[in-house]
């Protein structure tokens, strides 16, 4: 079948499931593939020509520096495939034949540790003048010895002292700066705690502020006894080398959501790690993700939690714009301490044991006893965790955009003039959100979203702006990635052709103001900005898409929430920083005292609506008007 439209002329499948698997003509076995990082179809693939002319519209420079700074050529692209690690996060996996040769369509490098037709730069990541981020910069041994006999259990504080007297050798003197860099980001009192990751490619002057793994990691932050990753996909071997070497031994414990083949892939994985124990969420709604991306990480000196937005592969890491918030290093309660010592003013530490618990495992029992252990006073942002379920009454306001209602309706502004105030969402994947904006966005999102605190009356939901954030085709053609970024913007011709209403309330991707405009956004964030944008009444950075699988939908006359995948984000407002508003950061890395207390906004604003000729990114539809920045067009087969 095929329709003319704002799309050019598409041709689908036939079916009636709402949101097939992209690039492939089986039955569709899923509704929303919004909350997953990477759908992945094994029946068809995706082939990149390499095209010898320059791009007909080159990349915008900014003022600052641009990735067409960094010196790197465009290379030829082979059309050979390669048989090394596949990685594990998606449900299509599960279907997946048992050859791995086979072309994998839309994964990049991210997911599998191979590199896609348009990725391929025939071993020139070491040649092309690409800057190599420094995860992938050590091997096992660089690192031992001297390094790990002197970094070996004394306080982060004394850890930064040795380490700065020490001579470091060439080979180790750049990853250690940038791991001062990032203590003493820390250490500069930053009030938000919300960091974006470093990315490869863009001027250093960007990534002053920002944090890679290894920095989340460093014995600089402490001395790690144990540790849990929760995420959506994993690559165990390169998980475990981002561990300093003197901790790669010490026990870790992944919570994924893989079923079947797919589990099986990643016990292999986990297999030659001794200290490496797999703890599988459920999910008994169809459809649903394991999609929260948390990290807990239990040190000598205390505890700390790190929620954020990046799965654990390589690419993730490389040149996408993600968001961390990293807490305080929590102390140890005195001992005989009550079960409610150490909440924080936001309630944290319940919520945080609440999320736990949802589970329902027994191996996360152990932590949440750590946890019960430690002071999370010092916290200031609100949990907004999504766990799957049905829930009804009181419950019902523990979960999803519920929860984010009910702290609005409790902690927000109440100053007058807010309630029209415009609201932002900024995500990486849509679902799919009925016929119409009164099925789901506006009769129960927006209204979320547009929430103030009770007793404020607010103008009818449809008078408050709506500005969604979503990739345009020429953001990513003019990534850093090039098209293959569009692997992690799993929006499909069959969920766009039923939503064409939606796309008016789109606007580019840009982020000059943290030289992010070229490294396409995994970040999802949801704000409500003044209308000059010069004022925050709040912010969530959060692993939420816009979908109702992540954020959930009201069932049975709105009696009941219905949510299929486990998500967790954090929600920053005014009144736990003792302000009215945040103001928004115009100038991130200028370092001056105005701007520390600015929230950092990863994103340009006022955001910029699609012109007549901007289309949404949609990944499984060709692009060959013209080539990106690596000379490559797409086409999906």
């Amino acid at each position: 079948m095929s329709q003319e439209s704002l799309h050019g002329k598409w041709t689908v499948s036939s079916s009636d499931e709402e949101d097939p698997a992209p690039l492939s003509l089986q039955p569709v076995k899923k509704e929303e593939h919004p909350d997953k990082d990477r759908a992945i179809s094994y029946g068809k693939q995706t082939t990149l020509f390499n095209v010898k002319q320059e791009p007909e519209h080159s990349p915008k420079t900014d003022k600052n520096k641009s990735y067409m700074e960094s010196g790197h050529n465009k290379p030829s692209v082979s059309g050979k495939t390669s048989n090394k690690f596949l990685g594990s996060g998606s449900d299509e996996r599960k279907n997946a034949p048992s050859n791995e040769q086979k072309r994998l369509p839309f994964m990049t490098s991210r997911d599998s540790g191979t590199t896609t037709p348009a990725v391929k730069r025939k071993k020139e990541i070491e040649n092309s003048g690409w800057c190599l981020s420094s995860s992938d910069e050590e091997t096992d041994s660089e690192h031992t010895g001297e390094r790990a006999t002197r970094w070996r259990n004394p306080s982060p504080k004394k850890r930064k002292s040795e380490a700065e007297k020490r001579s470091p050798s060439q080979g180790d003197s750049q990853q250690l700066d940038e791991s001062l860099n990032s203590w003493d980001l820390l250490e500069g009192g930053e009030p938000f705690r919300f960091y974006l990751n470093k990315v490869t490619g863009i001027s250093n002057r960007y990534n002053a502020g920002a944090l890679n793994i290894k920095d989340i990691l460093s014995p600089l932050f402490g001395t790690l006894k144990a540790s849990v990753q929760f995420n959506y996909c994993f690559d165990v071997k390169w998980l475990v080398k981002q561990y300093p070497p003197e901790f790669r031994s010490k026990p870790l414990l992944i919570v994924h959501g893989e079923k079947r083949e797919s589990k099986v892939r990643l016990h292999e994985e986990a297999h030659p790690y001794e200290n490496v124990r797999l703890c599988q969420a459920k999910l008994d709604i169809a459809f649903g993700t394991h999609h929260t991306k948390m990290m807990l990480l239990l040190y000598e000196e205390g505890f700390r939690v790190v929620i954020h937005t990046s799965n654990l592969i390589h690419d993730d890491w490389y040149q996408k714009t993600q968001g961390i918030w990293l807490s305080p290093l929590y102390p140890k309660l005195p001992e005989g301490s009550s079960d409610t010592a150490g909440e924080s003013c936001t309630n944290f530490k319940h919520d945080l044991i609440e999320y736990l618990v949802s589970y329902r495992s027994p191996t996360l029992n152990e932590w949440i006893n750590h946890i019960k252990e430690y002071d999370l006073s010092e916290t200031r942002v609100y949990l907004i965790g999504s766990s799957p379920g049905r829930y009804q009454g009181a419950q019902k306001e523990k979960w999803g955009h519920l929860k984010l209602r009910k702290l609005l309706s409790e902690h927000a502004s109440s100053d007058s003039g807010e309630e029209t105030w415009p609201v932002i969402g900024q995500y990486s994947s849509i679902g799919s959100l009925g016929a119409d904006k009164t099925k789901w966005l506006t009769s129960e999102f927006q209204q979320t979203l547009t929430t103030l605190q009770k007793g404020v009356t607010f103008l009818p939901k449809h008078e408050i702006p709506l500005h969604l954030i979503y990739p345009t085709v020429e953001n990513v053609r003019t990534s850093l990635e090039g098209y293959p970024a569009g692997g992690s913007l799993p929006y499909s011709i069959q969920t766009a052709q039923k939503q064409l209403w939606l796309h008016s309330y789109f606007h580019k991707w840009s982020a000059d103001v943290t030289g992010r405009t070229h490294a396409m956004p995994h970040i999802k964030t949801y704000a409500r900005i003044s209308p000059h944008f010069k004022e925050l009444a709040w912010f969530v950075v959060t692993s939420a898409n816009l979908s109702k699988a992540a954020w959930g939908s009201m069932e049975k006359n709105n009696t009941q929430l219905m949510i299929r995948s486990y998500e967790l984000g954090v929600l920053f407002l005014p009144s736990a920083f003792n302000m009215k508003t945040f103001t928004v950061q115009k100038t991130q890395f200028s370092g001056s005292k105005n701007s520390a207390m600015s929230f950092p906004v990863p994103f340009d604003v006022p955001p910029e609506r699609y012109s007549g000729k901007d289309k949404p990114w949609i990944w499984n539809i060709p692009y060959t008007y013209g080539p990106d920045t690596h000379g490559n067009i797409w086409v999906p087969s």
